[in-house]
């Protein structure tokens, strides 16, 4: 089993997800959580989590001298598998329209955008527990039930420019990803490390995955 960093910039339930994936992992020391661009270049594996809107975490991110460029050295030249959770994987898009219009990683083409329920009953933020639907054969998601639980909180989803991208959809009033994949990039916009024992079955999924 490899180790992960995961990312702290300021955003995202780090205690939680620190010892989801220490689980996962099946040992604590396997799991480093920093900032350090050093560190984050040298990853076998990245976490980046994600709470809060998205001009506020793609700043904190770049805040943090030469940290994006560390995970631009691990994920995409060195092809290190990397995970975005909630608005970390909202992060992956190329921009956001949260409070204006800023731009992402850009690691999976396509835009971040308000939910928009076609029946106006239906409450926003869109939080609690919500099942997967077309749920696709990618390794992250082995061994999951065919309509697996998970838990949500957000107000803005990810819409790829690829539908091919989108590995795991979800219904909240209307059709969104909950989870997307490219060569060695993927996110989920639930959170696993409050999904239980379906957020554990990724976790560990992504702790073995070899892209």
């Amino acid at each position: 089993m490899s180790n992960v960093v995961l990312i702290d910039y300021g955003s995202g339930n780090l205690p939680s997800a620190a010892k989801a994936l220490a689980v996962a992992a099946g040992d604590a020391s396997r799991v480093t959580v920093t900032d350090d661009p050093d560190v984050v270049a040298r990853a076998e594996r990245i976490v980046l989590p994600g709470v809060g809107a998205f001009a506020a975490c793609i700043g904190a991110l770049g805040e943090r001298k030469g940290l994006i460029e560390a995970m631009i050295e691990a994920v995409e030249q060195r092809g290190a598998p990397f995970l975005g959770v909630c608005v970390g994987m909202q992060l992956l898009a190329t921009h956001g329209l949260e409070f204006g219009e800023w731009l992402g990683l850009n690691w999976i083409g396509g835009e971040v955008r308000l939910l928009e329920p076609t029946d106006s009953h239906i409450k926003i933020p869109h939080m609690g527990w919500n099942s997967l639907s077309s749920v696709s054969e990618h390794p992250l998601l082995a061994g999951l039930p065919p309509q697996p639980h998970m838990y949500f909180t957000h107000s803005y989803a990810f819409y790829p420019d690829d539908p091919a991208a989108v590995i795991a959809s979800v219904d909240h009033g209307t059709t969104f990803a909950a989870a997307v994949a490219r060569s060695n990039v993927a996110g989920v916009q639930f959170h696993p490390e409050k999904s239980q024992a379906n957020g554990l079955k990724l976790l560990t999924n992504f702790m073995a995955w070899q892209p």
